[in-house]
């Protein structure tokens, strides 16, 4: 009696399942990633042969290129504190929507007293603005004095760590203003704070 053929059907995957964990997968990248925010000002920091990653909380960084000083503080509820602690300081009063506007502010460089005029600027139109620079005078009006110091005192109270302070500056910046910025550190205690700098490849 002859061997009765069973007849042979195509391989079939069913993908579905591999689609939903891959969309999955690229939703929470997208949405857990931190997008890189452009710098106010154009600075090339000099280059490095070392690299070290620099921290994403509890840090602040001092950016400085055409004459002019900018800050920027990690952290929407740092942000927060240490601007009531410098609107309490010099008189300034924020409303809550000024206070959630500026925990959304990466960096700024203006006088307190113009602070309230930047945060009424959308956020995409503060390119156009000109700012500037924060006040760094060792001697009375040396508001960077107080923003890195009223920062270390929130990061402080929130987080119980010592706030990280780095310096950028472009490495055609003339010393003196670099100066100013390390004496207005020293002054407060802070002697140890970090150089962002670019990677440069080793010689061979």
């Amino acid at each position: 009696m002859p061997r009765a053929k069973v007849k042979r059907k195509s391989t079939a995957i069913d993908m579905t399942a591999m689609c939903d964990v891959a969309f999955l997968l690229l939703t929470f990248f997208i949405l857990s990633a931190k997008p890189k925010t452009q710098d106010p000002i154009t600075a090339n920091p000099p280059a490095a042969t070392s690299e070290v990653k620099l921290p994403e909380t509890d840090f602040a960084a001092i950016i400085v290129g055409q004459g002019k000083v900018f800050y920027s503080i990690e952290g929407q509820d740092l942000r927060m504190e240490a601007l009531k602690s410098m609107g309490e300081k010099y008189g300034v009063t924020f409303t809550p929507e000024e206070v959630v506007a500026f925990s959304n502010t990466e960096s700024f460089g203006v006088p307190i007293k113009q602070l309230k005029q930047l945060l009424a600027v959308p956020v995409a139109d503060r390119a156009d603005v000109q700012q500037p620079g924060i006040p760094v005078d060792t001697t009375d009006n040396n508001e960077l004095f107080h923003w890195v110091k009223e920062t270390r005192k929130a990061d402080a109270a929130l987080h119980n760590v010592v706030l990280t302070v780095a310096i950028k500056g472009d490495s055609k910046e003339e010393y003196p203003k670099i100066a100013d910025i390390i004496k207005t550190l020293q002054k407060q205690e802070q002697n140890k704070f970090s150089l962002i700098t670019s990677l440069k490849k080793e010689q061979k």
